[in-house]
């Protein structure tokens, strides 16, 4: 069953969307960090380089199937597409007040 997804993590979702670079970097805490699959890129710089090849500069879109939300962790089930790759993916963020302080990408 989908639940209501939070406002940080719906923002955040739009934001890929629209491959809106400053606005998706925006959206992580200071020290946030990304987890693409085990590889674990920490902070805006990293993060950065990340999606500039496999993010938003892939011009990836993610559309949403499911949704579960426990506290500060929020599931999300979504087909993603880009130029780098596809498929049903899980993301999994932690927000900490209105900002993600991570990201866990793993098979969906």
């Amino acid at each position: 069953m989908t639940a209501a997804m939070p406002t940080t993590v719906a923002d955040f979702i739009e934001t890929v969307n629209r491959h809106d670079e400053q606005r998706f970097l925006n959206a992580f805490a200071d020290d946030g960090f990304v987890d693409d699959w085990g590889r674990v890129f920490t902070g805006r710089d990293e993060i950065k380089a990340w999606s500039d090849k496999e993010f938003i500069g892939a011009t990836g879109t993610m559309t949403v199937t499911d949704t579960h939300v426990d506290g500060d962790r929020v599931t999300v089930i979504a087909d993603w597409r880009s130029t780098h790759a596809n498929g049903l993916s899980k993301f999994v963020f932690d927000v900490a007040a209105d900002k993600l302080a991570s990201m866990t990408i793993r098979e969906g």
